[in-house]
């Protein structure tokens, strides 16, 4: 029932996204389509009549006609075929559209996927293969199997009706003294074979599902094992570090064909039952109706009219059968992407209670504030804090004393902890890591605006700010190869070079020019002031910062019978 309910949310999903009522119709006309195609098989069970009675009476133009007939009805099968299957792949975008949609929704909404960065529990690792992967399998999976469920329903009340009206005659022997007679056994002989069928198949099968659920999760993780070693080639190859990552590569691969080899036996015990059961499932019929046909209560055509009738009959009722590892792999992903999208919605919705109540104002302001690590390990205590518009501060002190944290504090991150913080919403925050959207050298300078918000001769001025001026390029192939290059103070320019751009009221930088040399920084925060005279600057850094004027000093780690705010004016220095 579990299953049920995340198919039905996904679908509920799938259905209210852009396009997704369109997607109705495109559904209800492939179902038609499958429909007609229960109308052609109908149709060639007749075929198999007249075809085999024109054979057994050597009627040549008999057999001419119903060789043009089935060739008629082949062509018109192949039609709807690929009608049905272009409509299907047509739907199939659509919905997914709708979900990745939902599930991008979910995922940025409320900054989810920074606070569940660090979540490793079942269904909530590899965010990336969850939205790209699994939408697209839930997706493929649902139509291929619902549409085809609505169809084999429909035909199997029409092959059962055939079956009965073709059946008529008993089946008759002895057993135990007693003589028995079981009228239209063909009828009752399909479900019944089927029934025995599909409990053994579900049986040797259950545990595909968890199989199937555990190795998609080890594929996601050595893929982004993989993706994090291409990310940081640089450090690894200047450590040599490649024996290191090989280990670590190979012990995720072992874990992925650890399971792997689990699943393929786990397949090919039910391949032992299934595959033969596919194989026979066409001649059985025969063999039923072979004792009506010696007995001469059928004639040849009728005979072969009964296999048809009767094969589709077992085959509709054996789409459990046909479709168990379908509907394994659909309910193991349904599982995963439904608990990645309930962990995403809570993650982005906060808590009352949980971390500092952030308020907005025209200062930034921090009282009470009490912050603890992820695991409920209390931090290092923090002043009061009073930081008003246009002003300049240097918030200093020792390494891991908790300035990155109280950064993440103050632009509303971490939940974990309590006080009162009162911040501007246009507050800029920038993180000591220095981030490149994919795209154009202006795609990085604008973000996290659009690249259309700024004009050429904007971006031209901020890299001429921060010395940069002479890798502008629109060549948006070129980029790529320029920013693979940059060391890490030109990255840091760059960033610097976006609050050029944007003008902020407040900026927020947490060690944005830790990788310059003194006389760098100086220049570049000079600069800045100047281009933002009015502007709150707010300054993380190890070292005083100097070429912006006046500065007030906090400092984190100062004990509380020091007074928490230090004038400590740094005098600007001319260029």
């Amino acid at each position: 029932m579990a299953v049920l309910r995340h198919i039905v949310r996904l679908t509920r999903l799938c259905i209210s996204g852009p396009g997704g009522r369109l997607g109705l119709v495109q559904f209800a006309a492939i179902a038609a389509l499958g429909l007609a195609s229960v109308r052609i098989s109908v149709l060639l069970i007749t075929w198999n009549a007249d075809f085999y009675n024109a054979i057994q009476k050597l009627d040549v133009p008999g057999v001419i006609q119903q060789v043009k007939v089935y060739f008629g009805l082949t062509a018109i099968s192949v039609v709807i075929h690929l009608a049905s299957a272009y409509l299907r792949k047509m739907l199939q975008i659509r919905w997914r559209h709708s979900l990745t949609e939902a599930a991008l929704e979910r995922w940025l909404s409320g900054k989810a996927y920074w606070h569940l960065r660090d979540r490793s529990e079942s269904g909530l690792d590899n965010p990336d293969q969850r939205i790209a992967e699994d939408c697209r399998i839930f997706v493929d999976k649902l139509t291929d199997e619902a549409l085809d469920l609505i169809t084999r329903i429909v035909g199997l009340v029409t092959y059962v009706a055939i079956l009965w009206s073709l059946a008529t005659f008993a089946l008759a022997f002895t057993f135990a003294g007693f003589d028995i007679e079981i009228p239209r056994y063909m009828v009752w002989a399909a479900p019944i074979y089927v029934a025995i069928a599909t409990v053994i198949t579900h049986g040797l099968g259950a545990p595909l599902k968890k199989l199937d659920f555990e190795q998609q999760r080890r594929e996601a993780d050595f893929r982004f094992a993989l993706a994090r070693l291409r990310q940081n080639v640089e450090p690894i190859a200047l450590a040599g570090g490649e024996a290191a990552e090989r280990g670590q590569l190979s012990g995720r691969f072992a874990a992925l064909t650890a399971n792997w080899h689990q699943l393929a036996n786990r397949e090919l015990i039910l391949g032992f039952f299934s595959r033969p059961y596919f194989q026979t499932v066409l001649t059985i019929p025969i063999f039923l109706a072979l004792p009506a046909y010696l007995a001469g209560r059928v004639t040849f055509g009728g005979l072969m009219q009964l296999r048809s009738a009767f094969q589709n009959v077992v085959t509709t009722l054996s789409w459990f059968i046909f479709s168990y590892k379908d509907l394994a792999q659909l309910a193991a992903t349904a599982s995963r992407l439904s608990h990645f999208l309930a962990a995403a919605e809570a993650a982005g919705e906060a808590t009352p209670g949980a971390g500092p109540d952030i308020a907005p104002g025209e200062r930034i302001r921090a009282s009470r504030l009490a912050l603890s690590t992820p695991d409920g390990r209390a931090l290092a205590p923090l002043p009061e804090l009073e930081l008003k518009p246009g002003g300049t501060y240097w918030i200093a002190a020792p390494s891991g004393h908790g300035k990155s944290t109280l950064v993440k504090a103050l632009a509303g991150l971490w939940r974990h902890g309590e006080g009162e913080i009162e911040r501007p919403s246009s507050a800029s925050f920038s993180s000591q890591h220095v981030y490149f959207p994919l795209g154009s050298l202006a795609a990085a300078l604008a973000y996290p605006e659009l690249p259309e918000a700024f004009a050429e001769g904007d971006y031209r001025r901020a890299l001429e700010a921060v010395g940069m001026a002479h890798i502008w390029t629109e060549d948006e192939a070129e980029w790529p190869r320029i920013r693979d290059g940059l060391s890490g103070g030109e990255r840091q320019r760059l960033a610097l070079a976006r609050h050029h751009l944007h003008r902020p009221a407040w900026a927020v930088l947490d060690e944005a020019t830790s990788a310059l040399d003194p006389a760098a920084e100086e220049q570049l925060l000079a600069e800045l002031r100047r281009a933002l005279p009015m502007a709150a600057l707010v300054l993380i850094a190890h070292r005083a910062p100097h070429g912006v004027g006046e500065i007030t000093r906090i400092d984190l780690a100062i004990t509380p019978e020091i007074p928490a705010g230090e004038r400590a004016p740094v005098p600007a220095t001319a260029l």
